[in-house]
Order: structure tokens, then C-alpha cells, then sequence
């Protein structure tokens, strides 16, 4: 049980890389708050052991403090909520820009401000982001707003782990490779030829596959467990040999 007496909160958790997250931790003993926007989502998690649910807007700043300040002090937080926005710079227009932000960047931003103090009165933390390959790990074509965003992210993670390394906070970044969830399909669907889209997500992969969300999970663990104990600032890239 890598995570016994651990508490940890996962944002969008209901599906996808957030939901395997959340089994993950729970299943090595974390109690694992499990928050979404989306009640139904939520409703997988009925009956799993170490697993209580909260509905959380992580766009709204008041909601995050009531949630947080209701919840004991936290050991762990997963930042997996996200948008991915198609699209090149002649394209993309000032409210995509907007939303990408305030979702991808500015809800970490204020989910880390939230548990960052009791973290620091408890004596240290981990606190994981969801970047990803796409950003300044590496160009990919028509996702420039999503890029941008992730690049972001991971500026923040270095400067988080850098203020408070010393105060025992470890701040870690992983950036995941096309992962097949709930929102990729959407994505591909949105395409005016499904199937060709998906043949071409699996073709910027070199391994010839999309990765299942169950396998980006164990990073998850590892970064929120013990065994990662003199890792911060990092971004640990899971990405199916995307940046070999």
C-alpha cells in the first residue's frame, strides 16, 4: 500500500486519465477526493473504497476555497483537468484563448494556491500537473492555443518547485502522449472522417498505438508516493516514444 494515510483530490476525475488516477491512489490506500463538474460523471465511483466525490467547477475560484477549506489537509493533488482546441494561430481566436487558459493554466493555478498553505503547515506535499507532450516538450501541428497552454503549465510546476522546495512540496509535471479517453473520441468523432482521424492519432505515435489511460496511471502513484521523494520540478514525459 504505497499511499497508506495518504489524502489526495484529483480534478477531472470522472473519466479518463483523472478516473484511473483516482483507482490508482485509492487502490494503494489513499482516500482519494474524486471532483468533477459533472455530477453523473462521479457516479462510477459509488461503492469504491477510498473514494469520496465532490462536484467542483475548477473555473470557479470561491467554489475551489469552499471545497478545499471543507477537506482535511491534503498530501497529494492531481491538476488533470483540461480542453484541447484544434487549430493554428490564423485560426485560433481570443475567446479559445481565453477558455484554454483559465482551463488548462489559471485552474491549477488557483487549485495550487488553495492547498499550497495547510501543505506547508503539515510540513510537505505533492502536487502533479497535467501538462502534456504537445507544448515546449514538442511542437504538434494545429494546436497551437492547447500548446501554448501546456507550456504554461509546466512553467508553472518549475516555479512552484522552486519556491518551496525547501519547505517540503515536490511539484511534477507529466506529459502524456495521445491517450485514448472519453474526450479524444470527441474529438475524433468531431472529424468529418472518424475513422482516418483515429489512423492518424495512432500514426504520430511510434509505438502504433494510442495509450489507455490505465497506463499513464502508475505515474500518477509513483509522483504522489514516497518513491519519488527527490523528484520536483521535473516533467516526465509518457508519451509512446513521441519525443525519442
Amino acid at each position: 500500500m504505497r499511499l497508506k494515510g495518504k489524502t489526495a483530490l484529483v480534478t477531472a476525475a470522472g473519466q479518463g486519465i483523472g478516473r484511473a488516477s483516482v483507482l490508482a491512489m485509492a487502490a494503494e490506500g489513499a482516500q482519494v477526493w474524486a471532483t468533477d463538474v459533472n455530477p453523473k460523471l462521479l457516479d462510477s465511483f459509488d461503492g469504491v473504497a477510498n473514494v469520496r466525490c465532490v462536484v467542483l467547477d475548477v473555473l470557479d475560484k470561491a467554489a475551489i476555497h469552499r471545497v478545499v477549506g471543507d477537506l482535511p489537509p491534503l498530501d497529494v493533488l492531481f491538476n488533470c483537468a483540461g480542453f484541447v482546441h484544434n487549430g493554428n494561430i490564423l485560426q485560433a481566436t481570443d475567446a479559445e484563448w481565453e477558455f484554454a487558459f483559465n482551463l488548462n493554466v489559471r485552474s491549477q493555478f488557483w487549485m495550487i494556491q488553495a492547498v499550497l498553505p495547510a501543505m506547508l503547515a503539515k510540513g510537505g506535499g505533492s502536487i502533479i500537473n497535467m501538462a502534456s507532450v504537445c507544448g515546449s516538450v514538442k511542437g504538434l501541428p494545429n494546436r497551437l492555443i492547447y500548446g501554448a497552454s501546456k507550456a504554461a503549465v509546466i512553467g508553472l510546476t518549475k516555479a512552484v518547485a522552486a519556491d518551496h522546495v525547501a519547505q517540503g512540496i515536490r511539484c511534477n509535471a507529466i506529459a502524456p502522449g495521445t491517450v485514448d479517453t472519453p474526450s479524444l473520441a470527441d474529438r475524433i468523432n468531431s472529424y468529418a472522417d472518424p475513422v482516418e482521424a483515429r489512423k492518424n492519432f495512432i500514426a504520430r505515435q511510434p509505438m502504433g498505438r494510442l495509450a489507455q489511460a490505465h497506463e499513464i496511471a502508475p505515474i500518477i502513484v509513483y509522483l504522489a508516493s514516497d518513491e519519488s521523494v527527490f523528484a520536483s520540478g521535473q516533467v516526465l514525459s509518457v508519451d509512446g516514444g513521441m519525443t525519442i
